[in-house]
């Protein structure tokens, strides 16, 4: 029996997740995650890609708002910006997203943070950024995520993988949303769709990893692991792939523990 072992949202983008027992699941995903993010002075989103201090970061979800920690460093209070509050352009990616500032308070706890002046940003409910339609379909939306609403890793996948580590890694390398246990390594490949609940899910492709799987989201340290073992098994056309990006139709809770009925896309041995 295939079942959900984990949830996580990120509310801040590149930020320490918060782990779930249930989520809700909203049109952008699981509610809160990534709605808001990091961007520099030219209003571009930063990550752990070029600045790993992020994961030193924790966050949680609180009336009206945010709290937001890091060791050392003074707790910050955000609350969700008013729609009176200054809308700013940012840039994610290729998009442009129309966003709300958080306030100079916010700005000037993170640029102390990153050492470069930067802002914390919203996104309102009302906007719309849309999920690459080559793999998705019109109307399917996302927050701030690189790309997708959900990210789903298989329990035995990261099982694999430690197999072939000298030091094995956590789940919160690969910062999914979704963790599911009972199945082989890697069966989500073959997967098309996933049922939990009221939400199904489409898979949509698979999700190619960054340097961010090398940052100790503890530490903030880096090595080449585990991209470099990854590498060797993974790797098609120049990217190392490890879970699946999905995007959902339905709306409702999904819990821990709730089963997972798996439509496997045609050819697929190994789905069960």
């Amino acid at each position: 029996m295939i079942a959900v072992a984990g949830l996580f949202a990120y509310p801040v983008k590149s930020c320490r997740g918060i782990e779930l027992r249930e989520a809700e699941v909203v049109e952008r995903g699981i509610a809160h995650d990534r709605e808001w993010l990091v961007v520099d002075s030219a209003g571009r989103f930063m990550t752990q890609r070029d600045w790993p201090s992020l994961a030193r970061v924790t966050v949680a979800v609180v009336p009206g708002g945010l709290r937001i920690e890091a060791k050392g460093r003074p707790k910050l209070e955000v609350a969700t910006p008013l729609p009176s509050v200054r809308r700013r352009e940012v840039t994610i990616w290729k998009d442009t997203c129309t966003s709300r500032s958080a306030g100079s308070e916010a700005a000037a706890w993170f640029s102390d943070l990153l050492g470069t002046d930067c802002e914390l940003v919203w996104m309102p409910p009302e906007e719309a950024r849309q999920v690459d339609p080559d793999v998705a379909r019109p109307g399917d939306r996302v927050a701030f995520a690189d790309g997708f609403p959900f990210l789903l890793i298989s329990q035995g996948s990261l099982d694999e993988l430690n197999r072939r580590l000298d030091t094995p890694v956590p789940m919160d390398r690969f910062r999914p949303n979704i963790v599911v246990d009972g199945c082989a390594p890697h069966a989500e490949d073959g997967w098309a769709k996933i049922t939990i609940g009221d939400v199904v899910f489409t898979v949509a492709k698979p999700c190619a990893r960054c340097v961010i799987t090398t940052t100790d989201q503890r530490t903030c340290r880096r090595s080449s692991e585990p991209l470099k073992t990854l590498a060797g098994y993974r790797l098609s056309a120049g990217a190392v792939l490890f879970g699946q990006n999905l995007v959902h139709s339905g709306r409702g809770e999904i819990r821990v523990g709730d089963v997972c009925l798996i439509e496997p896309s045609l050819g697929n041995p190994e789905c069960r």
